[in-house]
């Protein structure tokens, strides 16, 4: 059985320090992933302003966020503009590229794309994908082979924006399988690889699902005969909860599970599918987010 691992950074403090814990993780269990940085200014801190909304608040309670997260990142960009993040630690994602994993684009600016996508117009988004990708090249020698979007949130124009740069594909949504995108009845040429099982902040709280069971819950969630695609966050799993990732691992690694980068998927898919992107309420998350149509 296999895992496709995606991991997602989210911040400077992500990059800084979850993301060579996870690689030297990696290196030891022999493990290759897929990377989606964001490159762009750390403004993960306004996301404070979000707590007057109730569900928001609950989520930030329930996950223990301080703790979880950090306080540099909570604070980060507040009110001022937050650091670049692909200038202070080019170093950190030029050696993750050189150390074997696939590299794709999480964000520009993380915070900015996910407040405001809903009303983004198209000249927006491709500035910020041109500029993403730009760095990303500039720091690696070689163009990303993918993007994901934020808090999988990813309306049809981004999805026609993104098409028209040479990615090989996308995971921008929640899904169920490997799929073209279909936006205003035509097929895109790039395919979505989405995500297939929850993350740590959609469960963790919830169910009775606490530290001590999560892997064992996780590990149940597994489907031998179906696509399984996990992301994790350099912020979580790879410093609050790294201990507890690295079980999951070895635990995984000795039930015969094989974790590989996103894009090897596609090597052995004889037929996708098409389908369309819809928006979606979706358990343990604030908000709508991007979902394969069924």
């Amino acid at each position: 059985m296999r895992i496709g691992l995606r991991i997602d950074v989210d911040t400077l403090r992500g990059t800084r320090d979850g993301v060579p814990n996870l690689c030297r993780l990696f290196a030891r269990q022999s493990i290759k992933g897929t990377f989606f940085f964001s490159v762009g200014p750390d403004n993960m801190g306004r996301h404070l302003f979000r707590l007057l909304r109730p569900s928001f608040l609950g989520k930030m309670l329930r996950t223990r966020a301080a703790s979880l997260y950090g306080w540099d990142i909570i604070f980060k960009g507040t009110f001022w503009p937050g650091p670049v993040i692909g200038k202070k630690y080019s170093n950190t994602i030029r050696a993750t590229a050189c150390a074997g994993h696939e590299i794709g684009l999480h964000a520009w600016d993380h915070h900015s794309w996910q407040a405001n996508i809903d009303n983004m117009e198209q000249k927006t988004i491709e500035s910020w994908l041109q500029k993403g990708m730009k760095s990303l090249e500039k720091i690696t020698g070689h163009p990303p082979v993918s993007t994901a979007a934020p808090a999988w949130k990813c309306r049809d124009v981004a999805l026609t924006v993104k098409n028209d740069f040479c990615l090989k594909y996308n995971s921008d949504c929640r899904g169920e399988s490997i799929f073209y995108p279909v936006v205003n009845g035509e097929r895109l040429a790039q395919p979505q690889i989405p995500v297939t099982l929850p993350t740590y902040d959609e469960i963790i709280g919830q169910k009775n699902i606490t530290k001590k069971n999560y892997n064992e819950y996780m590990l149940s969630l597994l489907k031998p005969d179906k696509l399984n695609v996990l992301a994790i966050h350099a912020e979580v799993e790879g410093i609050a909860c790294f201990g507890m990732f690295k079980d999951f691992i070895k635990i995984a690694q000795a039930k015969g599970v094989n974790f590989i980068p996103l894009g090897n998927f596609l090597s052995d898919s004889a037929t996708i599918d098409y389908a369309e992107i819809i928006k979606k309420n979706f358990s343990g998350r604030e908000g709508w987010i991007s979902c394969q149509s069924r």
